[in-house]
């Protein structure tokens, strides 16, 4: 009867773990690259590189849809560094290790990207590249493309980002969103949510971020009036179980390039 014991045991723990990593395959997995610049000609050089060698290379390896952004800078003569983030969604955290493998295997995208892959020490296109992954909440487990109309240049990205004072603060900001349905509020009062993400590895931890897109500025204020104002997130941010589980805010304002697909 002792091997029947074991081979039953065995049988169930693989069972376990194949339910586990399928509920887990369910849910998104997100990069979010960001490309911090020095002036115009590194600019131009991402841009082209974004726009006709890796953004088509993804596209070929199955990403039919990614984000590039830049921000809304009222007085460009001001910003301290030009900046450009790529958002790329991949089913699956094997998918960002898998990636640049995929890449390197694409020979029109070696063709296409040359410039700015095989540039020089004392030329290169940026002046440093962060990188950013996440995994989908479970109440918003995959992407969802915006709803809107405008030309992209007019259209008011917003990109927040919520640090914790500590993983159980944040875990608890993580189920305020799921649990407490914030993801829910957000889209019965049409915020045009393009992803809610759980950062696992960045350089702000423990944080959460989300990106919510608007027509234009008039109609992202107008949205977060009614949010503000709205009864059930009153109740909800003041119940105590959510108490002090934000202790920064980062909120970045961006627009999708003209060869964005979100």
């Amino acid at each position: 009867m002792l091997p029947k014991i074991r081979i039953s045991g065995l049988f169930l723990f693989f069972l376990a773990f194949n339910a586990f990593a399928a509920h887990a395959a369910k849910r998104d997995f997100y990069q979010i690259k960001i490309y911090h610049l020095k002036n115009d000609a590194q600019e131009k050089t991402v841009d082209e590189y974004l726009q006709k060698a890796y953004l088509p290379a993804l596209h070929r390896s199955g990403i039919a849809k990614v984000g590039v952004f830049k921000p809304i800078v009222s007085d460009p003569a001001t910003a301290n560094e030009k900046l450009i983030y790529v958002f790329i969604p991949l089913k699956s955290f094997h998918g960002v290790l898998e990636l640049d493998k995929k890449l390197a295997k694409d020979q029109q995208y070696s063709i296409d990207g040359k410039t700015y892959l095989d540039a020089t020490y004392n030329d290169a296109p940026y002046e440093r590249l962060e990188s950013i992954i996440l995994q989908a909440f479970e109440g918003a487990p995959a992407f969802m493309l915006p709803k809107l109309k405008s030309p992209m240049k007019e259209r008011v990205y917003e990109l927040r980002s919520y640090e914790s004072p500590t993983e159980k603060y944040y875990q608890n900001k993580v189920q305020m969103f799921n649990k407490g349905d914030e993801i829910g509020l957000f889209k019965r009062l049409n915020f045009n949510a393009v992803f809610y993400g759980e950062v696992i590895s960045g350089s702000r931890m423990p944080n959460l971020m989300y990106l919510t897109t608007f027509e234009n500025k008039a109609d992202r204020d107008e949205h977060w009036k009614a949010f503000s104002a709205d009864d059930y997130w009153k109740k909800l941010s003041a119940m105590p179980e959510y108490q002090h589980n934000v202790s920064k805010n980062d909120t970045k304002f961006i627009y999708p390039t003209d060869y964005s697909d979100i």
